[in-house]
């Protein structure tokens, strides 16, 4: 049997908690204590797991992770074993002394929420007044305490015009990266169907940031949006290998180099593909990732069916398969919010 390569990102919901209200949330988290999240010495297990797997890079996300008391003791250990660990990190819950803990648990970077480059939308957006005063006193104190940070934005019909300016703030702040996530509507989001942007502002929104990358100091990195890479290739930025069944860097991640893990132990995709691999509490992580019948399937672009079947791009793009499921129930559907027409063979 064949193992599959390792996935380079593995994201852990470590507990469904939070203060914020999001309207766009996937896990749709709240402020209640969640039965059934997993122990210390079982989260533990896992990153032993991660580990063993050969992963790269551990997200710590929720919910909010600094809800979790025993969070740093969870990125210290993954710190040892040799994991680069990332946080995602309400700024209502961040101080200095939080801070200090981050950077004595070998964190190397945080992410900060910006859905607007003004108050009104992202205190809208995060279902908090004073969320954005909140973000940007907890930019600059990571700046101040030269803590590495990225900016993750929310993208919908609230804000897509709204993404230079939002990029501005970004630079302006000190971010490390920008890293726009296109709203796939699931949990809370479900209800946000109708604040979707277009295909075609899909299209141009990608585009203006794939022909801008070289303008911002920064990593620009979209995610929920792997038609952004076919956008860059026929730009001429980026390089398609021929004869490669994946490419781990680029495209639709989910199953293929990346996973998701739940506040509860299932694995997954992605968090906004809600389709269980398996179950931690039951199987360990080396065998959901090489046996699991989604993820094999996932690996496979010629399973892909209507027109990511037959696109030349299906290698570096493969659509977003959460976005597919969201809209039609398969994961295997064509990404249904992309203009391009393919030709009608396979290359």
């Amino acid at each position: 049997m064949n193992l599959p390569p390792p996935p380079r990102l593995v994201a852990w919901e470590i507990t469904k908690r939070c203060k914020m209200g999001c309207v766009y949330c996937r896990a749709s988290a709240g402020a209640a204590a969640y039965p059934g999240e997993l122990s210390t010495k079982k989260c533990i297990q896992i990153i032993d797991q991660i580990s063993l797997l050969g992963a790269s890079v551990l997200i710590l996300s929720g919910g909010d992770p600094l809800l979790r008391e025993d969070v740093f003791e969870i990125a210290k250990y993954a710190t040892f074993k040799k994991l680069k660990v990332v946080m995602a990190v309400n700024p209502d819950t961040l101080d200095e002394g939080k801070l200090e803990q981050i950077e004595e648990s070998g964190v190397r970077r945080i992410s900060i929420s910006l859905d607007g480059a003004e108050p009104k939308i992202h205190d809208e957006l995060r279902g908090v007044p004073g969320a954005f005063s909140q973000a940007k006193k907890a930019m600059k104190l990571a700046t101040s305490m030269g803590v590495e940070f990225q900016i993750n934005t929310t993208v919908s019909r609230y804000n897509f015009d709204q993404i230079s300016q939002i990029l501005d703030v970004a630079v302006k702040m000190g971010a490390r990266s920008f890293h726009p996530f296109f709203l796939v509507p699931t949990g809370r989001g479900e209800k946000l169907r109708d604040k979707e942007i277009s295909p075609l502002d899909y299209e141009h929104t990608l585009t203006y940031l794939a022909q801008n990358l070289e303008k911002f100091p920064l990593e620009i990195k979209a995610t929920c949006a792997p038609h952004y890479y076919r956008i860059l290739h026929q730009l001429g930025k980026l390089r398609m290998k021929e004869g490669e069944s994946t490419l781990r860097a680029t495209g639709c991640l989910g199953g293929i180099s990346f996973c998701f893990i739940s506040n509860v132990g299932m694995v997954q995709p992605c968090g906004y593909l809600q389709v269980k691999a398996g179950d931690l509490r039951v199987e360990s992580l080396g065998k959901i990732w090489s046996e699991s019948p989604v993820f094999n399937q996932l690996r496979d672009r010629g399973k892909l069916e209507g027109k990511c079947g037959i696109c030349r791009y299906r290698r570096i793009c493969g659509g977003c398969r959460a976005r597919a499921y969201s809209v039609s129930g398969n994961y295997l559907a064509e990404e249904p919010y992309c203009v391009y027409e393919p030709a009608t063979r396979k290359n």
